[in-house]
């Protein structure tokens, strides 16, 4: 007898190896689908959670501690997986974009206008970025939209204009008014951010400059919440522990791993319309545990903004092919 039949599997054996292995690579193709899931839903609850903080500590020191705790649970994770990365000359625009725009400026507008405005209207207005990032990639990168882009757009923009017409807010009160703007703003830096990834590559991965982008935050949100806020003045309640193991360690940093690892496996479109139930979560959770209204304007401007956004990632129709 050869080696080669002696050690022949036997057939019913391989069908059974290839049914096992069809069973695991399934269930690894689940893990991306479940993390996302699990990050969206986190996400979502991190609204009506941050609403809670903001009872409890000032929202700069807030968002301070916030990325303080984020940036060291993600070392922690780095040095369990094999060494923290150091960025390379290349990343310090990522590291200054991601840390400075996304994170910062978008962290403390969306704080500050809580401070005065529901969580879940707070949580819609500031996920209208892709309405800013299209046409700012028209105007800056001659990029093409479209007609499923230009009339999501055009929706998303209804939605916003519901949203922030007269008869929905208070314009004659300055604050409500500018903390509506603050949210649209804080879109329009986020969207700048996603603008500097899709057309410009940095050396290392997102994982890898993740703690060094909340570290850049951290050291510019400290010296600012003392100049704007004063000393630290939160009021060490187990309210206040527990809403920072929540904003930082899980909605920042766990958030944030499990959202690229599905990044890593799903088409853009399908991220980018699964992101949408961030903010439908975050309106949700404020409703049934904060007690907020659904009103009709923050109702029919929710669901333009959603539609609007679907409709802005649903690629063009290829013509099919003719062959003669």
């Amino acid at each position: 007898m050869s080696v080669d039949v002696a050690f022949k599997r036997p057939r019913g054996r391989t069908h059974g190896n290839s049914y096992f292995g069809s069973l695991r690579n399934k269930r690894q193709s689940l893990i991306p689908i479940v993390a996302l899931v699990v990050a969206i839903l986190l996400w979502g609850t991190n609204w009506p959670v941050m609403k809670v903080g903001l009872h409890h500590v000032t929202p700069i020191w807030f968002s301070a501690l916030r990325f303080g705790t984020g940036a060291l649970t993600l070392f922690a994770v780095q040095a369990v997986r094999g060494g923290i990365h150091l960025p390379e000359r290349g990343d310090f625009p990522f590291i200054a974009s991601i840390g400075l725009l996304q994170m910062t400026a978008f962290t403390v507008l969306g704080a500050l206008a809580m401070t005065h405005l529901p969580a879940g209207r707070s949580a819609i207005l500031s996920y209208t970025t892709p309405l800013w990032v299209a046409p700012a990639a028209v105007l800056f990168f001659g990029q093409r939209l479209s007609r499923n882009s230009i009339v999501g757009i055009a929706v998303a923009a209804v939605g916003v204009a519901i949203l922030v017409n007269p008869e929905a807010i208070n314009w004659s009160d300055p604050v409500i008014l500018s903390s509506n703007m603050m949210l649209i703003v804080a879109s329009m830096c986020w969207a700048a951010c996603i603008l500097h990834l899709r057309y410009f590559k940095s050396p290392s991965s997102a994982f890898a400059l993740a703690p060094w982008q909340m570290v850049a935050s951290t050291v510019v949100l400290i010296p600012l919440a003392w100049i704007v806020e004063g000393n630290f003045t939160a009021d060490n309640t187990i309210t206040f522990f527990e809403t920072t193991l929540f904003v930082g360690p899980i909605a920042t940093a766990f958030c944030f791993v499990a959202v690229n690892t599905a990044s890593s496996w799903l088409p853009a479109t399908t991220m980018s319309t699964a992101m949408l139930g961030v903010p439908v979560t975050g309106v949700a959770l404020s409703i049934l545990f904060l007690g907020e209204s659904l009103t009709s304007t923050l109702a029919i401007g929710t669901l333009a903004i959603i539609a609007g956004i679907i409709l802005n990632t649903i690629p063009p129709n290829k013509a099919p092919k003719i062959e003669g």
